[in-house]
């Protein structure tokens, strides 16, 4: 049975930092492109997409985060990992591990709120 398991989601002020992990449990996640996304509030069922690392390592960011989020593996722990600094309120939500390949795996996701 596949799992992925986020955590480090929670309530951090503006300009702050979070670090989100999602540990695999049945899948190689070096064999996957590990993606996070993001659903905000009041966006219905809309996830945006916010960093995809491919099988061979490259990142790739959303205009929205780029320059503030860090996509990374870890191969020891069998996880994809973001770093997010200098966060807005606007980065408020709740936070998509997935892992896409032949097949697509999600995670049950973290929140993540930014407000003073």
């Amino acid at each position: 049975q596949v799992q992925l398991v986020e955590s480090g989601g929670g309530l951090v002020q503006p300009g702050g930092s979070l670090r989100l992990s999602c540990a695999a449990s049945g899948i190689i996640f070096d064999h996957y492109e590990g993606r996070w996304y993001r659903q905000a509030p009041g966006t219905g069922n809309e996830r945006e997409l916010v960093a995809t690392i491919s099988s061979e390592g490259i990142p790739i960011y959303a205009d929205s985060v780029k320059g503030r989020f860090t996509i990374s593996k870890d191969n020891a722990k069998n996880s994809v990992n973001l770093q997010m600094n200098s966060l807005k309120p606007e980065d408020t939500a709740v936070y998509y591990c997935n892992a896409m390949g032949s097949t697509s795996y999600w995670g049950q996701g973290t929140r993540v709120t930014v407000s003073s």
